[in-house]
């Protein structure tokens, strides 16, 4: 069973023929939301929205401990993260997709392991992947089966939010290698592979990051709302045929 956690513009499913929903307990606390259960493509799937389904909780204050728990313990074999960034490639439009391959980590503040208690031994992870190999490539395999053109591969800069980030930040992580910008894709993707959930995200182009092109006098908020519309509907034929895609 696949696990899709939805981002800014993908807090309903409209494609999950949901069967229940269900309130979940966790040793860390709430998890964003109920757990909905339901089918995509034939095959079942349960989904959770990050921030909440009113879209209340800022990437800061999301609990991705309790959440990445909850969905281990509600059977998922894997997770697919759709996330909205800002493009910092001058080829990363707004409207575009990306499976990216690596991550670069700007948070602070977060709880961002399993093994923090005083009782926990000292567990180190290997993160040289952070994204599944296997999980990426079903879904370009996915997106190529939808007729949606996506970037394979990329470096995905989380920031810690909520505000957007100035010009001058956006120099600094192009300086460091990043080619995308947001601000859930860390601790998400450590904490699954403690758990040893496969684990990989589509990204959606909300915007040019802040001093690019478009945005290179500032960033309209309207013109992410409404670009963000239109990708997820594409976002969610490539989740229709990712979950229809045979093991």
């Amino acid at each position: 069973m696949f696990a899709i956690i939805g981002g800014s513009g993908l807090s309903k499913l409209s494609s999950l023929d949901e069967e229940r929903r269900e309130v979940v307990r966790t040793p860390y606390g709430e998890p964003s939301g109920p757990l909905l259960f339901g089918q995509v493509g034939g095959k079942q799937v349960v989904f959770l929205a990050r921030h909440g389904y009113g879209h209340s909780i800022p990437p800061h204050a999301v609990n991705y401990r309790a959440n990445i728990w909850a969905l281990k313990q509600a059977g998922a074999e894997g997770i697919v993260s759709v996330a909205s960034v800002g493009g910092i490639r001058a080829d990363l439009g707004p409207g575009m997709l990306a499976v990216p391959s690596q991550v670069l980590d700007y948070t602070w503040g977060r709880k961002a392991t399993y093994f923090d208690g005083s009782d926990s031994k000292v567990v180190h992870i290997d993160f040289t992947e952070p994204y599944d190999a296997a999980l990426r490539t079903r879904i370009l395999r996915a997106a190529q089966a939808a007729g949606q053109p996506v970037l394979d591969g990329g470096v995905y800069a989380t920031t810690q939010g909520p505000r957007l980030e100035s010009a001058a930040e956006i120099n600094r992580l192009e300086r460091d290698g990043a080619d995308m910008v947001g601000m859930t894709g860390m601790p998400e993707a450590a904490l699954a592979r403690e758990l040893d959930i496969p684990y990989a995200a589509i990204a959606v182009v909300a915007n040019h990051a802040a001093g690019r092109a478009s945005s290179a006098g500032g960033i309209a908020m309207s013109d992410i709302e409404a670009t963000l519309q239109e990708a997820m509907v594409r976002v969610r034929l490539v989740l229709e045929q990712l979950c229809a895609l045979p093991e």
